[in-house]
């Protein structure tokens, strides 16, 4: 099993930055892939950002490009998001998940956060 804590999540005014981080513990050498997802309130869970663990390899959300960043520690088997230029819509929970070769689509994810709360105030 693979166990995953994601902190950094807060509240930001529009325009600020939020670096969100996500730890991976227990089972971690048969993850080889790592992504964020977010949920806003009465909407479905979508995908926002997505790397390889070795960190050669990103993917982005059309919404997100250009914003966000996410990266990856191997040896700290931690991957981040940093969010800049934050917008009342990036508003949500964010999840951190991992997996062995998923990509861009959450079913196919094995592992998941608990998930953290960000609040993008205008």
């Amino acid at each position: 099993q693979v166990q995953l804590v994601e902190s950094g999540g807060g509240l930001v005014q529009a325009g600020g930055s939020l670096r969100l981080s996500c730890a991976a513990s227990g089972r971690t050498f048969n993850i080889y892939t790592m992504g964020w997802f977010r949920q806003a309130p009465g909407k479905e869970r979508e995908f926002v950002a997505t790397v390889t663990k070795s960190g050669g390899n990103t993917d982005y959300a059309e919404s997100v490009k250009g914003r966000f960043t996410i990266s990856s520690d191997n040896a700290k088997n931690t991957v981040y998001l940093q969010m800049n230029s934050l917008k009342p819509e990036d508003t949500g929970v964010y999840y951190c998940a991992a997996d062995r070769d998923a990509w861009r689509l959450g079913s196919d994810y094995d592992y998941w956060g608990q998930g953290t709360q960000v609040t993008v105030s205008s």
